[in-house]
C-alpha cells in the first residue's frame, strides 16, 4: 500500500516554509518602536510604553477587501489588494484618534502559489509602511477542496492606541465644516456591483493612462499620517472613513444626537471611474452615493477649515470643502444635494 503524505492530500509544507522565508524581510522592514521579537513565534509581542504611550486605550479593527479579490484574480494584479487590506483596518483606527501599532493578516487558499502569496503579502507590508505600523505576524492556510485553483481569501487585523482622553469624536458643534479627502478610486467597497457592471468588459482596455483593470484595482488610500497630524494639532473634531454605505452611511456615525450634516456634490471633483460606472451600469446618483465613496475617502469635521486644509495639503492630501454641520432634531442625518450634471 502506497504511503500517503500531506502533500498527496494537497498541502505543501515546503511551499509554506518558502513563503515564510520570503516574507520575513518584508515584515522586518515594517518594524517600529514597541515590537518585541519577530516572525516565527506562537504569538506577537508589543510594548505600548516602548511606543511612547503613557496611559493607552487600545483600539482594534478587522476587515477584508470583499469581492475585489475576484478582480485581482481575474486581472492577475495581486500586489495592491494587500494595501487595501491594511487600509481598510488602519483607516478605521485613525478615525477614532488611534495610532496604528501592529497588523496581522490571514491568507487562505486551496493550493499555495508562493509568487502569488508573496505579491499579496508584499502589498500588506507596503500598506503597513504607509500607515507606520508593524506587520508582526499572520496565518497562511492551505485548504485543498475549499477554494478553486488560484483563488484565495484575505482578512486583516489591526491594533492601535490612543492616550486616554484623546479619542474621537469629540467637540462636534453646529457650524463645523466638513472637509473631504480625495479617494484614489473605488477603494474596497461596492465590488459586487462593480463586477456586475464590468461583466464581459475588456479589463485590458485603456482607461485614461491605465487599463480599466488597473483603474479598478487602484488601492485604497491610507490616510493615517495626515489625519493623525490634524488630530495632534488639535484641529479635528471627528472623522469618518467612507466605506460601504458611502457618505450617508458613515458620516452620520460620528455625529452626536441633534446634529446633522449637509453636503453638496458641487464641492468636490468626481473621479472619471465613478461617472463611467454610473453610465455603464445605469446607476442613479443616490445609489452611487449610497454604495461608493464617489471620490471622498475620508470625511473630517473641523472648526477651523483654513488651518486644517493647509495642514492636510502639506501632508499630501487633496482637500475639498464638502459641507457643514447643522442643528438637527434627533438621530444624526446626512443630506446630500446632488449638483446638476454631477454624473
Amino acid at each position: 500500500m502506497t504511503s500517503l503524505t500531506y502533500r498527496d492530500a494537497g498541502v505543501d509544507i515546503a511551499a509554506g516554509e518558502a513563503l515564510v522565508e520570503a516574507i520575513k524581510p518584508l515584515a522586518r522592514a515594517t518594524t517600529r518602536a514597541g515590537v518585541l521579537g519577530g516572525l516565527g513565534g506562537f504569538g506577537a509581542l508589543f510594548d505600548p510604553k516602548a511606543a511612547g504611550f503613557a496611559d493607552p486605550i487600545l483600539v482594534s479593527t478587522t476587515d477584508g477587501v470583499g469581492t475585489k479579490l475576484r478582480l485581482a484574480i481575474e486581472t492577475g494584479l495581486h500586489d495592491t489588494v494587500g494595501i487595501d487590506l491594511v487600509a481598510m483596518c488602519v483607516n478605521d483606527l485613525v478615525v477614532q484618534g488611534a495610532t496604528p501599532l501592529f497588523f496581522l493578516d490571514y491568507f487562505a487558499t486551496g493550493r499555495l502559489l508562493v509568487a502569488q502569496a508573496r505579491a499579496v503579502i508584499g502589498g500588506i507590508a507596503e500598506g503597513c509602511r504607509q500607515a507606520g505600523c508593524a506587520l508582526v505576524g499572520g496565518e497562511t492556510a492551505e485548504m485543498p477542496g475549499m477554494y478553486q485553483e488560484g483563488d484565495y481569501d484575505l482578512a486583516g487585523f489591526a491594533v492601535g492606541a490612543a492616550e486616554r482622553g484623546t479619542l474621537l469624536p469629540a467637540g462636534v458643534v453646529a457650524g463645523d465644516t466638513v472637509l473631504g479627502l480625495a479617494s484614489a478610486g473605488v477603494h474596497s467597497n461596492g465590488y459586487s456591483l462593480v463586477r456586475r457592471i464590468v461583466a464581459g468588459a475588456d479589463l485590458t482596455a485603456a482607461f485614461g493612462d491605465r487599463t480599466l483593470g488597473q483603474t479598478l484595482m487602484a488601492p485604497t488610500r491610507i490616510y493615517v499620517p495626515a489625519v493623525l497630524a490634524l488630530h495632534r494639532a488639535g484641529l479635528l473634531h471627528a472623522a469618518a472613513h467612507i466605506t460601504g454605505g458611502g457618505l450617508p452611511g458613515n458620516l452620520d456615525r460620528v455625529l452626536p444626537e441633534g446634529l446633522d450634516a449637509e453636503l453638496d456634490t458641487a464641492g468636490w471633483e468626481l473621479p472619471p471611474v465613478f461617472g463611467w460606472l454610473a453610465r455603464t451600469g445605469n446607476v442613479a446618483a443616490e445609489e452611487m452615493l449610497r454604495v461608493f465613496n464617489c471620490g471622498i475617502g475620508m470625511a473630517l469635521v473641523v472648526g477651523d477649515p483654513d488651518r486644517a486644509a493647509s495642514l492636510l495639503e502639506e501632508a499630501g492630501e487633496t482637500v475639498f470643502r464638502i459641507g457643514r454641520v447643522v442643528t438637527g432634531t434627533g438621530a444624526p442625518e446626512v443630506r446630500i444635494a446632488v449638483a446638476p450634471g454631477w454624473l
